[in-house]
């Protein structure tokens, strides 16, 4: 099924396949529910498996306003509600990982939950980080040489000091990003309840595998599997080899 549900007061895109036990996949920034297809496809046979758009990504609508991970954990709350998924297993991957934490932190009858190259540990130092304070020369040059000037200066620096994910953002969507990267959510992380596997790349510099560790640490009932010779998608990577550990895990 592909359709529309309104979360948190936005049309959200979501496709949902099978039946059986509700699995929710939840994918990470600048991607949308196609990245989840083969898996998708690979667990419908028995279990009921629901992918989504996020506000902003893919079909579903953009925010009006800067949200942050509260905002989109509320959307996603709001989503398994009208649509009645019933205590969803989270498979979250990057940005979603995020979502996953927080709302599993919160929502103690969810069960089981998979990080993959997830987000939530704030990196001590990161591209955004570093264009932000770039913006703020950038105004103050504005003022001294002019706009054009400025421009002309700045130009070659743009490409190499911002991430993909921020050139490729909309106006509204680069806020968000912004805001998004900055959160950290270890003070969350000991009250998760559910059963946590964490599945990373050990070539990810994204979320690096030091990230994966601090969450093992601070998870009470968490595991790592490492994937060797993978990056940030480890998932679509070693395809095979990711279903296989995650149907292990949703079977024990």
């Amino acid at each position: 099924m592909d359709d529309f549900v309104i979360a948190n007061g936005l049309k959200v895109h979501y496709k949902t396949t099978g039946t059986g036990q509700d699995v929710l996949l939840l994918h990470g920034w600048g991607c949308n529910t196609e990245i989840w297809k083969n898996l998708q496809t690979g667990l419908e046979t028995n279990y009921r498996v629901t992918s989504i758009d996020f506000p902003g990504f893919g079909k579903s609508e953009e925010p009006k306003e800067v949200w942050g991970v509260e905002q989109y954990t509320c959307c996603t709350e709001d989503l398994i509600k009208n649509l009645n998924l019933v205590d969803p297993v989270l498979i979250g991957h990057s940005f979603g990982g995020r979502v996953s934490i927080l709302l599993s932190s919160r929502n103690h009858n969810i069960k089981k939950v998979i990080l993959t190259d997830s987000a939530g540990v704030k990196p001590q130092n990161t591209k955004i980080s570093v264009s932000r304070i770039f913006s703020k020369m950038k105004k103050l040059s504005t003022k001294i040489i002019g706009e054009k000037a400025t421009e002309k200066l700045v130009k070659p620096f743009v490409n190499t000091m911002a991430s993909e994910d921020y050139k490729n953002a909309s106006g509204m969507m680069k806020e968000i990003l912004k805001k998004v990267v900055d959160e950290d959510l270890q003070h969350v992380m000991p009250q998760i309840k559910a059963s946590t596997l964490l599945i990373w790349g050990a070539n990810d510099t994204a979320t690096p595998v030091s990230d994966a560790k601090i969450m093992e640490n601070l998870i009470p009932d968490a595991g790592l599997v490492v994937f060797p010779g993978c990056t940030h998608f480890s998932f679509l990577e070693n395809p095979a080899y990711y279903q296989s550990i995650v149907e292990n895990f949703l079977k024990s």
